[in-house]
């Protein structure tokens, strides 16, 4: 038997057959590319544009956008490559170094963000077929429209990855099509606008130009964390560095587009949001409709990939909750955090904040999971030990817990930069616990600081 497929029957019993090692790998290169560019529109990356008017000139905003891309497409590599190798998702891989309990602590950490990011782009996609529907049939009811939209999201999502698989990779070239017809639009119809607003503008290269690479690189710090739960549908014979070139194709161009729409469109008219803004300033009501429909459907692809599915699966793992249940539960939580508080003129400011906030914590998970799998085991795990709940993973891996309340304590001295500030100290202090603390030493089993 080959290492990435041990598992014995006994365990597998007791293990919901979503969270079992991937037995069939359904994603080639091109198709993988498809699903992660058309899972990477994020309307979030609108307000993240936004918040730089007044602090980047255009050429430095997309320099950051750049920046942040590519840390995204080196992370989600590294993350990545032990549900690719093992095929196992990120609430299994995590035990390793959080533990079988400890896994609740870092699964609540990622989950949360995507339960906001779900509610707040669900109730953005909700207003596009909302003006949609007031265009074409005069109905306008924006609550009922909401809950109807999250219901279908999460009816898609229960269907698990084969059906994301498709949704996903015939959205991509519309999606592409769409967003440079949007910017193709914005630049005609307010490029004097634009002009006159950046001709002041000196703009930096100093901590605000850095601190806008972290609020790009925040929107997919949650994405990173749970890349396994991609990569373990990946073909197996496809190499780090396709992969890495894969993220890179999927996500710069997507971010780019989306994050300069989101500066040029508020830096021309002061409003956020993209919905309010292709409602009333196109001249053809089909091009208006179709521009709508985008942004809906482009919420779909994101949220039913990124927002649904992790926290469905830390559900699973932490509560023993089934995948439909557990979608459903998400979406319900997504609608108790009130997006429509969030999505508001003043709101892309406040998501800048909250984004740079929660890759305090998320930056300190990704470095105890990297140093555990690549220092500390050498990319090489005991599948039936890591499955086996009574095991030598049992309980809380106290080191892990140490190390990110070190590192996100560390970052939130200098949130601007808080998912970079944090990876080094946690690096050290993760290291240092597990070949000292006493308690480890059932977690130094199969590392090299194992005696």
């Amino acid at each position: 038997m080959t290492e990435n497929k041990v598992l014995n029957e006994q365990l597998a019993k007791n293990i919901d057959k979503d969270l079992q090692p991937t037995k069939k790998r359904i994603m080639g290169p091109l198709s993988y590319a498809a699903s992660f560019m058309g899972g990477c529109v994020s309307i979030g990356t609108f307000s993240m544009g936004a918040g730089l008017i007044g602090v980047l000139t255009v050429q430095q905003a997309i320099i950051a956008m750049v920046i942040g891309c590519l840390v995204i497409a080196a992370a989600l590599v590294v993350i990545g490559e032990c549900g690719h190798k093992y095929g196992i998702p990120f609430t299994i891989q995590l035990r390793s170094s959080f533990g079988t309990s400890g896994v609740k602590v870092a699964g609540l950490l990622r989950g949360v963000p995507a339960i906001i990011w779900f509610g707040f782009q669900s109730w953005v996609g909700a207003g596009a077929i909302n003006s949609c529907l007031n265009i074409l049939f005069g109905f306008n009811n924006l609550f009922i429209v909401y809950i109807l939209f999250t219901i279908l999201q999460v009816a898609l999502a229960i269907k698990g990855f084969e059906g994301i698989k498709w949704m996903e990779n015939i959205s991509c070239v519309f999606i592409i099509a769409i967003l440079i017809y949007m910017l193709y639009i914005v630049k005609v119809q307010f490029g004097t606008e634009i002009d006159n607003m950046f001709a002041n503008i000196e703009g930096t290269w100093g901590m605000p130009f850095w601190a806008a690479t972290t609020s790009f690189l925040g929107i997919y710090s949650t994405m990173i964390i749970n890349a396994s739960d991609y990569s373990r549908n990946l073909k197996e014979n496809v190499r780090p560095v396709t992969t890495g070139s894969i993220y890179t194709v999927a996500v710069l161009p997507v971010t780019l587009f989306m994050g300069l729409i989101g500066l040029l469109v508020t830096a021309a008219t002061g409003n956020s949001d993209p919905v309010t803004v292709f409602s009333t300033t196109m001249d053809s009501k089909f091009l208006t409709i179709v521009t709508l429909l985008f942004i809906a459907f482009a919420q779909v692809t994101t949220n039913v990939l990124n927002n649904i599915v992790p926290p469905s699966y830390v559900l699973m793992e932490a509560f023993n909750v089934k995948w439909s249940y557990a979608t459903i539960i998400v979406g319900v939580l997504s609608v108790c955090c009130m997006p429509w508080k969030l999505v508001t003129e003043e709101s892309a400011a406040g998501l800048n904040l909250f984004t740079q906030f929660y890759s305090a914590f998320l930056g300190p998970i990704f470095a105890v999971m990297a140093v555990d799998y690549f220092i500390l085991r050498k990319k090489k795990l005991d599948v039936n030990q890591i499955y086996d709940k009574h095991g030598i993973f049992k309980g809380v891996n106290i080191a892990a817990i140490i190390a990110i309340i070190v590192g996100s304590v560390c970052s939130l001295f200098i949130m601007q930069l808080s998912w970079y500030v944090s990876l080094i100290p946690t690096a050290v202090v993760y290291y240092l616990c597990m070949k000292y603390m006493k308690s480890c030493e059932r977690f130094r089993k199969g590392t090299i600081l194992e005696k």
